[in-house]
């Protein structure tokens, strides 16, 4: 019980007893008495202790409030409206590590909403959220880094979503009694013979997944703003790019996107009977080029570790009791393509020989999810470490292929086909 609950406790009662007295139409008997003025040297007591205690609050509340930084006038409102809150993300981020710092100025302006709302404010993992203009100019240098996740399917959540659902029609085949999930079409002319036909679907859902990036800073580089953005600006790009890249190709799923490599919809050929161990010969991208999906020829894109190209810039084929250079290699050798197709080099492809060391997939068939680019969900916090700063980037994005199997053709059940290819190994 507080002490201003337990001051009424003491006056009510003080009250009953004078009111016990007047109902009765007599005075207060000398116990009655007594106890009204035990009661009053309580009352007095407290109230000179609740007293105290509110002006011990005030010095306190006094002291705290000569400790908090007092800011610039300057940056507590803009002299323009139409001025920008910050000179550059140099700028920006000096402000975040002097509010971080002990006994450091906050900066109002990294609390402060721009026209178009919520920009800036407190981040749920701390620290302070990334401002609108920062986010999108930190965004586009990660797609222009990323190799892969700059060309698949990408669709921001809203600020009420977590996650993204989707239904797609259970295609395993082309045959007739498959095609579209199940739905069969008859010629007028057929329809005596026609059969009920019911579309299956599959639903998806995939949620946001956080990815944590860290950079640490040294205060020489924090006291050149210029030289920090255009550092910062790198560093983020080529950590998280090369993240979420990687989990694009390999990811297992598993509190991060699932990865083309363990897609059910993937198809893996084989190697050449006696093909020899770390090799590609043309057959197999004969083979690659033939499984994939037509609609989705005109978007593929060959991804390849670097230790590749030898390989494909020397393929072979038998002519006459000799060999020449394949065609294929022909087309690698001039202009880097097969099939009319690009082919890129990436880091997160399986080494030589390995599954996954060459990839032939149609990237729009691969949904990419992330909160409207860093929108909300992005928060920079700032800690000392030593003489460095520690920025904590974090980026909520997911993915998963659109497909979760491949599609037996219209009239080879055996043969299937898919948007996502790769060579098995050749060890």
């Amino acid at each position: 019980m507080n002490l201003k609950a337990l001051l009424k406790q003491k006056l009510d009662a003080q009250a009953a007893l004078v009111t016990t007295a007047i109902t009765e139409g007599r005075g207060m008997t000398d116990d009655e008495q007594k106890q009204f003025d035990a009661y009053e040297a309580e009352i007095k007591n407290l109230e000179k202790t609740i007293a105290a205690e509110e002006e011990v609050k005030k010095k306190q509340q006094a002291i705290e409030d000569s400790n908090k930084p007092v800011n610039e006038p300057i940056f507590a409102t803009p002299k323009n409206p139409d001025e920008k809150k910050w000179k550059g993300l140099g700028e920006y981020f000096t402000a975040i590590k002097n509010a971080s710092t002990p006994g450091g100025n906050i900066d109002k302006r990294l609390f402060m909403d721009s026209a178009t709302g919520n920009n800036t404010s407190l981040g749920v993992d701390g620290g302070f959220l990334v401002d609108k203009e920062f986010r999108t100019d930190l965004m586009d240098a990660m797609k222009e880094e990323s190799q892969v996740a700059k060309d698949i399917n990408m669709i921001p959540i809203g600020a009420a979503s977590n996650g993204l659902k989707w239904v797609d029609i259970e295609e395993t085949s082309r045959a007739d009694g498959y095609r579209h999930g199940g739905a069969l079409t008859y010629w007028v002319s057929e329809a005596e013979t026609a059969t009920a036909s019911k579309i299956k679907v599959n639903k998806t859902e995939i949620e946001l997944e956080k990815l944590l990036g860290f950079w640490y800073a040294t205060s020489e580089l924090l006291s050149d703003a210029t030289a920090m953005e255009a550092m910062a600006r790198m560093e983020f790009a080529n950590a998280m790019s090369f993240v979420v890249d990687d989990a694009i190709i390999n990811g297992n799923g598993v509190g991060k996107p699932l990865g083309i490599l363990n897609s059910g919809a993937l198809i893996t050929v084989a190697k050449e009977s006696g093909q020899t161990a770390g090799t590609i010969v043309y057959q197999n991208i004969q083979k690659m080029w033939n499984v994939m999906s037509a609609k989705s020829r005109s978007r593929a894109v060959w991804y390849i570790n670097q230790e590749v190209e030898p390989q494909l810039e020397s393929m072979t084929m038998v002519a006459g009791t000799g060999e020449v250079l394949s065609p294929l290699a022909k087309e690698f050798i001039e202009k880097r393509t097969l099939y009319s197709r690009p082919v890129v080099a990436i880091e997160q492809a399986s080494k030589l020989g390995d599954k996954g060391d060459i990839i032939l997939a149609d990237p729009k068939s691969y949904i990419g999810i992330d909160k409207n680019g860093m929108q909300a969900d992005v928060s920079l916090h700032v800690k000392f470490l030593y003489d460095e700063s520690c920025f904590r980037f974090i980026y909520r994005f997911n993915g998963a292929p659109r497909k979760s199997n491949s599609v037996a053709s219209y009239k080879n059940a055996n043969f299937k086909t898919s948007p996502f290819v790769t060579l098995a190994e050749r060890k």
